[in-house]
């Protein structure tokens, strides 16, 4: 069995793979203050609560943009899984072509990303990551990674609003039935949600006419996709497992290296 970490800014999304079945998924939060022993205790926890057994680990694959914690997740691996696991750097296969002027400032989840969509969908294809931030892709019919775009997540933009104001509340992030509110916070909620939303639909389809691709398909993962598609025909196709997806498929294309 193959064990994945995807370690976001928030959350660390984790998946254990058995062949190309995912076997188990689960989430932990995000805390550079915590220590190896800590976080082998939550994996060891969570591997005896499903039934698994963390000696079938034969390989694991780490994307991080937390550079802070990649050094205590590496010993709890090593304490806890007894494996070495691999780090998606720079130099790992991918197989994949990147188009980006300096591919070492790309983020790891967005290669795992890429790699996912170019093995199960193929291009052209634009995938959308909806995390702390909202990354998008670009894959091109010849299976390249193009570039892209970053922009704010939705929690970030709430939390921006209440703490650079004096006087506006933190909300739930909840989509108001109208755009034109008649309280405050659905005044909020309409500016920030269906802003959001239509910021997506902006993004998407100038990324479609640079391509020349008006039938690129749209591939989303991350917590607000599901928000997202229900208030907009942009996304065709939701892959809540697209990162870990890509971690393994990295994995496997790395196993004789």
């Amino acid at each position: 069995m193959v064990f994945v970490m995807d370690i976001g800014n928030t959350n660390i999304k984790a998946a254990v793979f058995e062949g190309d079945k995912l076997v188990r998924r689960w989430r932990c939060a995000t805390d550079t203050s915590m220590t190896s022993d800590q976080y082998g205790i939550i994996m060891a926890d969570l591997f005896r609560y499903h039934g698994l057994n963390m000696g079938d680990i034969e390989g694991i694959m780490i994307s991080s943009v937390v550079p802070t914690i990649n050094f205590t997740i590496d010993h709890m691996c090593k304490d806890y899984f007894g494996v070495e696991p691999k780090l998606l750097v720079p130099g790992v296969k991918t197989g994949l072509k990147i188009r980006y002027e300096n591919p070492r400032e790309l983020g790891s989840d967005r290669i795992a990303n890429a790699v996912a969509v170019s093995s199960l969908y193929g291009g052209p294809s634009i995938f959308i990551d909806f995390g702390t931030a909202t990354t998008y892709g670009v894959v091109s019919e010849e299976n390249e990674f193009l570039g892209g775009a970053i922009g704010p997540g939705l929690r970030m933009m709430n939390a921006a609003l209440s703490t650079g104001t004096a006087k506006l509340p933190s909300i739930e992030l909840v989509l108001p039935p109208q755009v034109i509110g008649k309280t405050t916070i659905t005044n909020i909620q309409s500016g920030i949600l269906y802003g959001y939303i239509g910021s997506v639909e902006k993004i998407v389809r100038e990324m479609k006419r640079e391509m020349k691709c008006p039938n690129a398909k749209v591939i989303a993962t991350g917590g607000m996709a599901h928000m997202v598609k229900q208030n907009s025909d942009v996304i065709d196709i939701i892959n809540p497992d697209l990162t870990l997806t890509g971690l393994k498929l990295i994995y496997e294309k790395n196993q004789a290296v």
